[in-house]
């Protein structure tokens, strides 16, 4: 079983019908990976969603994710800053990445491609046309 960490800008992409990475989404929800969370992190759906989208389908997306049974929950209790020079909003995924120990965080956003350069801990960053060809 594979463990992700998606960045709020990739769920966005992967819940339209339409989207070429609406597999992502499908997929999670068939349980074929298991999404890693934070308390921080849906909370951070949920107020980005309800800019795209009604707040009611924003609390149904974050709801389904919460209730689904391959949803690891991860609370950091340690912050490591390891985006905090660069983009301090992106440490959550990050922190929930290292404590839920995850295969990938999934992520278009280019402040990410800084964890290459970390040798600890060692996190593997995906963009979302990775991560989508990964599920085929």
């Amino acid at each position: 079983m594979r463990y992700v960490v998606l960045d709020t800008n990739c769920l966005i992409q992967a819940l339209p019908t339409k989207s070429r990475y609406h597999k992502i989404w499908t997929d999670f929800m068939a349980g074929n990976y298991c999404l890693c969370v934070s308390n921080e992190i849906l909370s951070e759906y949920e107020e980005i969603l309800s800019l795209h989208a009604s707040p009611e389908v924003a609390h149904n997306v974050v709801e389904a994710i919460a209730r689904h049974p391959k949803t690891l929950y991860r609370e950091s209790y340690f912050r490591f800053h390891l985006l905090s020079d660069i983009d301090k909003d992106d440490d959550k995924f990050v922190d929930c990445a290292v404590t839920a120990n995850a295969d990938y965080i999934v992520s278009e956003d280019s402040h990410f491609s800084h964890l290459k350069k970390i040798s600890f801990p060692r996190l593997n960053v995906l963009t979302l046309d990775e991560f989508n060809e990964m599920l085929q």
